[in-house]
């Protein structure tokens, strides 16, 4: 999720558990220890596939951060004691702070490696998108609210309230991920489609619409799925390029990927490169992570020592538009054949990105 996310839901939490004692200082402990577990992106893995699949990883992962709660939670006993509250609450803020940030980024479709250093795929439950203002909102307001008139009981009460109304929201997240994989699941039984693996998230900033991805061999299926639909789903079939994995064969970079996105793939030549789309994030043809795993040269496939990342789209204003009518109305239905063309030929500035142009 966003900074801010996390900033005032590690504050709203921290407010409600220690606010009594440390007032509105709490709201700025609890924003500032919420958002360390991202400072993992400082560091650089000397590869764009490396420090994707890298982050959210060690920072993030279950036993590192109990382990640093335990840590943390001594050190401040030792040199900054309070005795109006005891360590093993002190302990549990802490690592309640910590946790929240990490499973909520576990609810987005990136990938969080809750269980590193196992070597278990990351978690993808993909109910929120990595900014949710319907998440969001609650909270800030508790937030703003408690920094405004102090951190006494009425306050800690929006606080606690707010935590409830968000979690109650992410439940509703859950219900709508459902929702879709089954619209979808039943729509392509119609047409006789068993998919290999399916793979849902929200559209980009709501709940309400959401984007469905349904592997079959060769090619996958393309779905936008709304809670007021009133006529059934109608997968797009488009081209994977699986053909191309066998050039990929001997590029760890690919093998990660792989593994970090659960084979949720799609392969393009792209002048004369071959470029990994990670289909699970942006909309169709508008995807923030495409690498360039290998070249053409002398006639000849090489995959490449050092990967590339091709420049980030997200699509402008004409998609969004069109996005957001298309939660509220299911007919005419968008055009995502037509979006996801655009990976074929690269856009204009990845197709020069590629060619050396």
């Amino acid at each position: 999720m966003d900074s801010l996310t996390h900033a005032v839901l590690g504050a709203s939490m921290q407010g409600a558990l220690l606010g009594r004692w440390q007032g509105r200082k709490a709201l700025l402990y609890g924003a500032l220890l919420a958002n360390l577990p991202d400072l993992d992106v400082l560091l650089d893995y000397g590869d764009p596939v490396a420090n994707m699949t890298h982050h959210r990883g060690f920072s993030h992962s279950l036993f590192v951060l109990s382990g640093f709660s335990l840590l943390l939670a001594w050190l401040l006993r030792r040199w900054r004691p309070d005795p109006r509250y005891g360590g093993k609450r002190l302990l549990l803020c802490i690592w309640l702070v910590l946790l929240g940030h990490v499973l909520l980024d576990g609810l987005t479709s990136y990938g969080t490696q809750l269980l590193w250093p196992l070597a278990t795929p990351p978690v993808a439950w993909s109910s929120v998108f990595i900014i949710d203002p319907l998440y969001t909102l609650p909270l800030l307001i508790a937030v703003l609210v408690a920094a405004l008139w102090g951190v006494d009981d009425r306050s800690r009460r929006w606080q606690c309230w707010a935590l409830g109304l968000s979690s109650l929201y992410l439940g509703f997240t859950l219900a709508g991920k459902q929702m879709a994989e089954q619209r979808v699941e039943q729509a392509l039984a119609g047409e006789g489609v068993r998919a290999e693996a399916l793979f849902s998230t929200p559209a980009p900033f709501n709940s309400l619409l959401w984007r469905v991805v349904a592997l079959d061999g060769e090619d996958y299926h393309e779905a936008m799925v709304g809670w007021f639909d009133r006529e059934p789903p109608e997968p797009v079939r488009l081209p994977r390029g699986s053909r191309w994995r066998e050039v990929l064969a001997g590029s760890p970079q690919h093998a990660r990927l792989d593994w970090f996105s659960r084979g949720v793939l799609r392969y393009d030549r792209v002048g004369e490169g071959i470029v990994a789309t990670d289909l699970r994030m942006g909309i169709p043809g508008y995807h923030p992570f495409r690498f360039v795993l290998a070249e053409r040269h002398d006639g000849r496939w090489q995959t490449l020592p050092v990967t590339r990342r091709l420049p980030m789209e997200r699509g402008g204003t004409e998609q969004f538009r069109a996005l957001w009518r298309r939660i509220w109305n299911d007919r005419p239905e968008l055009p995502l054949r037509q979006w996801a063309d655009r990976l074929q030929h690269g856009g204009s500035p990845a197709t020069e990105f590629v060619q050396g142009r």
